[in-house]
């Protein structure tokens, strides 16, 4: 491997490294370089993500952009690291670790914004267990994707900056593609990571991981009189706002594993995850989550949990006494549950037009899923349907049902003192007409991998970039799939 030592790093790339990450105790993390690749090939690269972190993509395309997105180069500044972590996977706890992601460290952006820029894919770690340490082509895209979507959702996530092709394959069922994908996220500190402080038995090890998190994501709770029953609460808070927003549009995580919840609030992980068509909240896609764990409607359960375990990581932190601290700590965690039903029902009312708040809105949200639940209805088609102002045209709204439910809603909007307009406007900000259709994602995928055609990908991309306005009827791209035999499934894609 060629290090930026050799002097041959592009000096005009923009790289603005500074990696507060690799100065805590090395209990966290490993040091060491990615694994070199035979003949990497940039394949996709997000230009406008790179020029908000400061980069120059001019310096980042063709033959120098695969050779540092592969981890070939390592730029000047850089201190790749791979963290060491623990989580409960479906509710069972074990000691993990980056098996096959590097960070390759800390991007300070011209405004002053800190985002971590991690490999995933790239070789052999300590913390690999039995795996390869690499990734297949096909779900470094999906998580591309993805993530893209959602970022212009405007839900909280790890964006995806560059993926290129290894020249190598990697080996599951059959022979895949290899390749690797670049990540950004305001930082990958997750509960898995202070569950593997945990874990060790140092409780130095907690309060150095805890200190270190509130000065990097929640400076204001320095000053706080019990800084660390804080960092609980706002961690709590940002995940039922991001839970709340999954719910919105449909989305299914799939595998939310505590060492897959960031404490910066952002979405991580992008595995087994897919969009709901027909509403149904028990809605599992992964084909591993045999029981429901991960559905739709458990989302918000789950995450109280996850948050539950990161309390307990807390407890001697919160107070000396631990029958006071796990007092503090429930009520602090019994308090998710109007946390995220706030956030919830804040998003219903904007999807429903609704600028002031009655009591009786909470049922009349309830009783519309009910319809939609029992008639099939498309989730997102459904609410972007009732943007238009009259009853829509698709035979759903038909059933007596429905037709009930809808001169409810326009009794409820009569009875506010905004316009109309003012409620269609604020309904078609929150209505998506576009997202990723797990049919379309497929035909992507099917494309890139199977005959190295990424137009297909792109042309998705340029409309998920677009959510909020209605693409060209002829282009399909809001239609549910055709009906099928096969239930879709989707799966981690180690």
């Amino acid at each position: 491997m060629t290090s930026s030592s050799s002097g041959q790093n592009r000096p005009d790339a923009g790289w603005k490294f500074d990696n507060s990450y690799a100065r805590l105790p090395e209990d966290f993390y490993v040091r060491l370089n990615p694994v070199p690749v035979p003949t990497p090939k940039l394949v996709v690269f997000n230009v406008a993500l790179a020029q908000y972190l400061g980069l120059n993509p001019e310096a980042l395309k063709g033959d120098e952009g695969a050779a540092v997105f592969s981890g070939n180069r390592v730029p000047e500044g850089a201190q790749p690291l791979a963290q060491a972590y623990a989580g409960h996977q479906f509710g069972s706890f074990t000691m993990l670790g980056d098996g096959r992601a590097i960070l390759l460290g800390e991007q300070v952006t011209p405004n002053g914004e800190r985002f971590d820029i991690q490999f995933k894919g790239s070789g052999k770690t300590p913390y690999s267990r039995q795996g390869d340490g690499r990734a297949a082509l096909g779900p470094m895209l999906r998580e591309y994707i993805i993530s893209e979507a959602l970022h212009f959702l405007d839900i909280p996530t790890t964006r995806s900056l560059a993926v290129v092709t290894t020249g190598e394959q990697v080996f599951r069922e059959t022979a895949l593609e290899g390749a690797i994908l670049t990540r950004t996220a305001a930082s990958h500190i997750r509960v898995g990571t202070f569950e593997y402080a945990r874990a060790r038995g140092k409780p130095n090890e907690i309060r150095t991981l805890a200190d270190y998190t509130i000065r990097r994501h929640f400076p204001d709770l320095a000053a706080n009189g019990n800084p660390y029953l804080a960092l609980l609460g706002a961690v709590m808070e940002r995940q039922a706002s991001l839970v709340a927003r999954w719910l919105m549009v449909g989305f299914i995580h799939g595998v939310m594993n505590t060492d897959n919840m960031a404490l910066c609030g952002e979405t991580i992980d992008y595995g087994p995850c897919a969009f709901m068509d027909a509403y149904d909240p028990n809605t599992v896609f992964s084909s591993i989550d045999h029981n429901g764990r991960y559905a739709y409607g458990r989302q918000p359960q789950i995450a109280q949990w996850n948050l539950a375990r990161f309390a307990e990581t807390l407890l001697p932190l919160i107070h000396e006494d631990p029958q006071e601290a796990v007092s503090m700590a429930t009520e602090a965690i019994s308090g998710f549950s109007d946390t995220f039903r706030h956030y919830w029902l804040a998003g219903m009312r904007a999807k429903l037009g609704l600028l002031n708040q009655e009591a009786d809105d909470l049922a009349l949200v309830k009783d519309l899923l009910d319809c939609m639940h029992r008639h099939g209805a498309d989730f997102t088609n459904t609410f972007r349907d009732l943007t238009s102002g009259s009853l829509p045209e698709a035979s759903v709204f038909r059933a007596l049902d429905f037709k009930q439910w809808f001169e409810r809603w326009q009794s409820r909007l009569e009875r506010q003192p905004d316009s109309r307009e003012a409620s269609r406007r604020l309904m078609n900000t929150h209505n998506p007409a576009v997202i990723p259709r797990n049919h379309r994602v497929e035909e992507a995928l099917a494309a890139a991998v199977d005959r190295s055609d990424f137009t297909v990908m792109e042309r998705l991309l340029g409309f998920l970039s677009q959510p909020y306005q209605d693409p060209p009827e002829q282009s399909g791209y809001h239609l549910p799939p055709p009906p099928s035999a096969q239930p879709y499934r989707t799966f981690c894609g180690t």
